[in-house]
């Protein structure tokens, strides 16, 4: 099946090399010269993944990322020519699931898209039907989390995350770990992307996210589920 990307960029040229460089890689693109098109297309095509610049005219890729996450769990690669910690913790904390930087090399990008697209579509590999950590209740096979028997909206990658967490057992789950599991085998990514996760991921979970129960800290180790 022929995957769909829907791609937002305000700079023709670079839309251009990136359409065809993701065709030759077997992708069907959609194209969004700023925001406001780009959500209309999302409405329209219902993409499998979202390419999105962050510097573009009128709504930028930090409002569009929202606007996205507030109806729809479509992964979303935040594309910036920055590599300030800022603006890249800002797009993740946004709701972008990955980011690229600027000048983008095509095999690496359509590499990445591929390991997104997989974590995404593919069911953990349970050993349980079920977590519960008093009131919060992870259902793993059937990608549902409740609080207090009320349904949380988590994205793709925010339960990806958790489920990997219960599937430890109480254990520590190092930051490489769940970048691995979570985001791709060999993935080239830095630990703001599992640590910005983390703090969304709270922000749904937990009751007081400043002081949480359920996904707690191991200092220096990384991360681990708690009752």
């Amino acid at each position: 099946m022929t995957r769909r990307v829907l791609l937002v960029e305000d700079d023709a040229r670079v839309r251009r090399v990136l359409r065809l460089a993701l065709q030759d890689e077997g992708y069907h693109v959609t194209e969004a010269e700023d925001g406001e098109q780009g959500l209309v297309e999302l409405g329209a095509h219902q993409p499998d993944v979202v390419l999105l610049d962050l510097m573009l005219p009128g709504a930028d890729g930090f409002s569009v990322c929202r606007s996205i996450r507030r109806d729809s769990d479509v992964p979303v690669i935040m594309v910036t020519a920055r590599t300030d910690s800022h603006d890249v913790v800002a797009g993740l904390e946004a709701g972008a699931d990955d980011y690229v930087t600027k000048p983008l090399v095509a095999k690496e990008l359509s590499a990445r898209i591929r390991a997104l697209l997989r974590r995404a579509e593919a069911a953990p590999n349970v050993h349980t039907d079920h977590v519960t950590l008093g009131e919060l209740e992870i259902r793993i096979g059937e990608g549902v989390v409740l609080r207090d028997g009320q349904p949380i909206s988590l994205t793709r990658t925010e339960f990806r995350l958790l489920a990997e967490l219960a599937l430890a057992d109480g254990n520590v789950c190092s930051r490489e770990h769940l970048l691995e599991r979570v985001w791709g085998y060999g993935y080239f990514g830095d630990s703001r992307i599992v640590d910005v996760h983390i703090r969304r991921l709270r922000t749904k979970v937990e009751r007081n996210p400043a002081a949480p129960v359920h996904v707690v800290t191991a200092r220096g180790l990384g991360y681990r589920l708690a009752g």
